[in-house]
C-alpha cells in the first residue's frame, strides 16, 4: 500500500480532493447552467445543488465516526465510481425529479469518498501542509475547469456539465484504485495514543465545526449566483467567463500561502478575523455595477475561504489526532454549502440579489462568534488536555 507522504500517495489525495470538492470550483457554473439551459428558476436550481451537498454532508456524518474501522481506499473508490455513474445518468435527463434523485445519490457517493480522503490527510505527518497541497491542486483544477467548461456548455448544451463531472469522478476513481495511500501514517510512524483510542470531541472541536459550516454557507450562498449576477448586470458571457477564470487562478494562491504562514500566524487568529472579508466581498458582488469590483470580489472571496479553511483543517487535525474530525470536514463544508444555494435561491426569488449580501453579514457575525468560542475553549482546556495545552500558546 502506498504511504501517505509519498509522491504517489499525495497525487491520489490531491486528485481525490479535487473531485470530492468539485462544488467549490463548479458552483458558479452549476447553478447558472441549471437556470440558463434547463430553465429551472433560481430556487429550483439552488435546490438541486443543495440536494447534492446534503447527500455529501450526510455521508460524511455517517462515515466520519467510523473512519478508523473501514478501509479508506475501498470506500473512496466506491464513492467516486458511484459518483461518476450518477453524473453520467444526469447528463441523460432533463426532468427535475430524476435530476434531484441523481444529485442526492451523487452527493452521497462524493461525500463518502471525500470523508475518507480528508481523514487520511488528517493522519499524515503534517496535515496542514498536505491539505495546503490539496488546495493548490484544486486551484490548478479550477483554472482548467472554469476556463473550459462555460464555453463548452454554451456550445454543446447543459448536459456537457454533467459529462465533465462524470469524467472528474472517473479520474479520481482510477487514481484511487492505483495509488490511494495506506490508512495510517507514512514510514511506520506510530499514531499517537489519542488516535488509537479516540476520545469524545471537546468543546473547541464542536465550535470549530459550527464555524466552518457557517463559513461554507456564506461562500456557497454567494458564489452559487456569481454567474447569474454577472449576466443580470449585462457584463456579457465573455467577461463573466473571464471573471470565472480569474476566480480559478486566484484559487492557486491561498493554500500555498497558508502553508508558508503556518508557523507565523496563530490558527485561531486567522479564524477570528479573516471571515470579515467574506461579508465585504459578498456585499460587493451583490451590489456593485462595476465589472472590476465584481470580478475582484469573487476571486478574493474564494481566496478567503480556502486560506481560512486550511488553518481550520490543521487546527482540527491537531485537536483530534484520530482523524475523525478531519474526516468530518466534508460534513462541515457540505452542510454549510447545502444550505447556501437553496437559501440564496430563495432570497433571490423573493428579494433580489442584494439580499444575499445582507444575509452574508449575518452569517459572518455568527462565524466570528463560533471561532471566538473555539479560541476560548482551547484556552480553558489547556490545563487538562495535552493537545489543547500544546496549542494554547498559538491560540
Amino acid at each position: 500500500m502506498t504511504p501517505i507522504d509519498s509522491k504517489r500517495g499525495l497525487l491520489a489525495l490531491m486528485v481525490a480532493h479535487c473531485a470530492g470538492m468539485i462544488d467549490l470550483v463548479a458552483l458558479p457554473v452549476w447553478v447558472g447552467t441549471l437556470v440558463a439551459h434547463y430553465r429551472f428558476d433560481p430556487q429550483q436550481a439552488g435546490g438541486l445543488v443543495t440536494l447534492f451537498l446534503i447527500g455529501a454532508a450526510l455521508a460524511s456524518v455517517l462515515f466520519a465516526p467510523r473512519f478508523t474501522g473501514i478501509p479508506a481506499r475501498t470506500a473512496a473508490l466506491a464513492g467516486f465510481t458511484v459518483g461518476a455513474l450518477a453524473f453520467t445518468l444526469s447528463a441523460n435527463s432533463t426532468h427535475f425529479a430524476v435530476l434531484a434523485v441523481l444529485h442526492f445519490g451523487g452527493g452521497l457517493a462524493a461525500g463518502t469518498a471525500l470523508s475518507f480522503t480528508h481523514g487520511t490527510i488528517g493522519r499524515s505527518r503534517n496535515p496542514h501542509r498536505v491539505f495546503a497541497l490539496a488546495g493548490l491542486a484544486i486551484g490548478l483544477f479550477g483554472i482548467v475547469f472554469l476556463g473550459v467548461t462555460p464555453g463548452l456548455v454554451q456550445r454543446l448544451g447543459g448536459p456537457t456539465l454533467f459529462v465533465a463531472f462524470a469524467l472528474v469522478m472517473a479520474t479520481a476513481a482510477l487514481t484511487t484504485l492505483l495509488f490511494f495511500p495506506a490508512h495510517g501514517r507514512a514510514s511506520g510512524t506510530p499514531l499517537p495514543s489519542a488516535a488509537r483510542a479516540p476520545a469524545p470531541f471537546r468543546r473547541g472541536v464542536w465550535f470549530a465545526i459550527a464555524g466552518v459550516a457557517l463559513l461554507a454557507t456564506t461562500q456557497a450562498m454567494t458564489i452559487s449566483f456569481f454567474e447569474r449576477i454577472g449576466s443580470a448586470r449585462d457584463f456579457g458571457l465573455e467577461m463573466v467567463t473571464l471573471a470565472l477564470v480569474i476566480y480559478g487562478i486566484v484559487t492557486l494562491f491561498p493554500a500555498p500561502i497558508a502553508a508558508l504562514l503556518e508557523k507565523r500566524l496563530q490558527a485561531t487568529t486567522v479564524l477570528c478575523t479573516l471571515p470579515v472579508l467574506q461579508a465585504v466581498f459578498a456585499l460587493l458582488i451583490t451590489h456593485t455595477s462595476s465589472y472590476v469590483l465584481y470580478a475582484a470580489a469573487g476571486a478574493l472571496m474564494v481566496f478567503t475561504i480556502i486560506f481560512t479553511h486550511t488553518f481550520a483543517f490543521g487546527l482540527l487535525a491537531r485537536l483530534d489526532p484520530s482523524g475523525r474530525a478531519a474526516a468530518g470536514t466534508p460534513a462541515m463544508l457540505m452542510t454549510g454549502a447545502a444550505i447556501g444555494p437553496i437559501l440564496g435561491g430563495t432570497l433571490v426569488k423573493f428579494a433580489g440579489f442584494e439580499a444575499i449580501g445582507y444575509a452574508a453579514v449575518v452569517l459572518v457575525a455568527l462565524e466570528l462568534l463560533m471561532f471566538q468560542l473555539t479560541r476560548r475553549a482551547i484556552r480553558d482546556d489547556a490545563p487538562v488536555h495535552p493537545v489543547a495545552r500544546a496549542l494554547a500558546p498559538r491560540a
